[in-house]
C-alpha cells in the first residue's frame, strides 16, 4: 500500500496543537516528519501528563509519526543546522507570531532563499496582516473572539469548550492548505506560503451565527444547551444521566409530539417554523424533559431512535473509551510510550481513505532522539556531531 506523501520530508518547529497536528497528519499520510525540539524539550511536551518521562496528552496525540532532533536554533550555529536541514525538506511548519518568525529566520522570504521550491507552513494566534498579528494566543482566546463563547452558557455567565477545537481546527485546516500547495508545486514547481490562524478558524466555525448577525442584527444572546433555530433541542436529565435531544424540522417535530402523547402542539399556530419553536424553546424544553424524568437513558434513547429522532448520551471521557461503537469503529489506537502505565489511546484521522489511508506507524518521539540520525543525514559526521554536543548546540540520546 502506497503512502500518498511519500518522498515528502516536513520540518516541524511548531508547539501544542495547530503546527504539530497538523504535521501529525501530514506524517499520518506518510511524509517524514522531523521535529524541532528545544535542548530539554520544549514546554508543549508536558500538558495533561499521563506518564513519567515527560509524556503529556496534548504531546502524544498531536506528535506522532515523528523522529525528533534537540537543537538551539536561538545559536547562530544552531540556524546554520536549519539552513542545512531546509535545503533537504519539502515542507516547513511553524506556529509562532511573524514577528518571531523573521527574528528567527523562519519566515517564508528567508527559508525560500536557501530553497525556491519550498512551502512554508505557518499558524498564529491572529493573522500577519492586523494589528494584533504580534500578540501571542491560545485556543481559548480564539473562542472568545469569535463570538462562540459569548453565545454559549447564559447571558450572565459565558462558557467555553473544554476541548481546544479551534487549535485542532486550525490545524487540519492548514495540513488541507498544505496539501493543497504540495499538489500545486507538482505543475509550478514552485513553493509558497500557507497561512493559517486560530482567529480564521474560530471564525468560520461561528460564521452561521456572524452571517445571520450581520444581515439581520438580532443580537442574540447566549440560552444555555438550546438553540434559536429549532426545539426541543437541549440537553435533558434522565433517570440515570444526559442525553442530548435535538428535533430540527417539521417532520421530525411532528414526530416528536407523537411521541410525547402531544399531537395538538403541531398544529399550535405559536409553532409552526425551527425559527418559532426555537422562540418558544424553554417550553418545549420542559416538555421534554418531564418526559425525558421518568426514562432510563437507555429507555429514552431507544424510543427517540424508533420514533427517528437524533438524540445520543451525554458521555464522560472513559464511557467515551468502553463505547461499543467507538470500538467497532477502531478509531483508537493504543499506543505505547515509554513511562506511561498502560497504551495511550490515540485517536486516528477523522477521515479515512480506502486505499490510501493515513495510519499511525510509531509513537511520538523522546527529546532529541534521533538527534545523531538526523545530523548524520545532513551530511554531518561523527566527530561534527561529537563537537555540537560539546557546545550544547544539540541534544537527545547520542547515538
Amino acid at each position: 500500500m502506497s503512502s500518498v506523501l511519500a518522498g515528502i520530508r516536513v520540518l516541524d518547529f511548531g508547539r501544542y496543537i495547530a503546527g504539530p497536528y497538523c504535521a501529525a497528519v501530514l506524517g499520518d499520510f506518510g511524509a517524514e516528519v522531523i521535529r524541532i525540539d528545544r535542548l530539554g524539550g520544549g514546554e508543549d511536551r508536558f500538558v495533561m501528563p499521563v506518564g513519567t518521562s515527560g509524556g503529556g496528552a496534548v504531546f502524544l496525540q498531536s506528535n506522532r509519526n515523528k523522529r525528533s532532533i534537540a537543537l538551539d536554533i536561538d545559536k547562530p550555529q544552531g540556524r546554520e543546522v536549519v539552513r542545512r536541514l531546509v535545503r533537504s525538506a519539502d515542507v516547513v511548519v511553524v506556529n509562532m507570531p511573524p514577528q518571531t518568525l523573521l527574528d528567527l529566520g523562519l519566515d517564508y522570504d528567508t527559508l525560500s532563499q536557501i530553497r525556491p521550491d519550498i512551502i512554508v507552513t505557518t499558524a498564529s494566534a491572529f493573522g500577519s496582516t492586523g494589528p494584533n498579528r504580534n500578540k501571542t494566543g491560545l485556543d481559548g482566546i480564539g473562542q472568545c473572539l469569535s463570538g462562540a463563547v459569548y453565545l454559549s452558557g447564559t447571558a450572565d455567565h459565558p462558557t467555553k469548550a473544554m476541548v481546544p477545537y479551534v487549535d485542532f481546527g486550525t490545524a487540519l485546516a492548514c495540513a488541507m492548505g498544505t496539501i493543497a500547495a504540495l499538489y500545486e508545486r507538482k505543475t509550478s514547481g514552485k513553493g509558497q506560503h500557507v497561512e493559517g490562524s486560530l482567529l480564521n478558524t474560530a471564525l468560520t466555525i461561528a460564521s452561521n451565527s456572524l452571517i445571520e448577525e450581520g444581515v439581520l442584527n438580532v443580537g442574540r444572546e447566549a440560552i444555555g444547551n438550546r438553540t434559536r433555530y429549532g426545539s426541543p433541542s437541549d440537553i435533558f436529565r434522565v433517570r440515570d444521566g444526559w442525553i442530548m435531544v435535538q428535533v430540527i424540522g417539521q417532520s421530525t417535530f411532528k414526530r416528536w409530539t407523537r411521541l410525547i402523547a402531544r399531537p395538538d402542539l403541531f398544529e399550535d399556530p405559536r409553532l409552526q417554523t425551527d425559527l418559532a419553536r426555537g422562540d418558544h424553546g424553554e417550553e418545549l424544553s420542559g416538555l421534554m424533559g418531564q418526559w425525558c424524568a421518568t426514562r432510563t437513558r437507555e429507555e429514552a434513547l431507544n424510543e427517540l431512535e424508533r420514533s427517528k429522532i437524533p438524540a445520543g448520551p451525554v458521555q464522560s471521557p472513559r464511557q467515551v473509551l468502553d463505547d461499543p461503537h467507538v470500538k467497532a469503529e477502531g478509531i483508537l489506537q493504543p499506543t505505547d510510550y515509554p513511562g506511561l502505565a498502560r497504551p495511550a489511546p490515540l485517536v486516528k484521522m477523522p477521515v479515512t481513505l480506502s486505499r490510501t489511508p493515513g495510519e499511525i506507524r510509531h509513537r511520538a518521539p523522546l527529546v532529541g532522539e534521533h538527534t545523531d540520525a538526523i545530523l548524520q543525514e545532513a551530511g554531518y559526521g561523527a566527530d561534527e556531531i561529537a563537537h555540537m554536543r560539546q557546545l550544547g548546540l544539540v541534544g537527545g540520546i547520542a547515538a
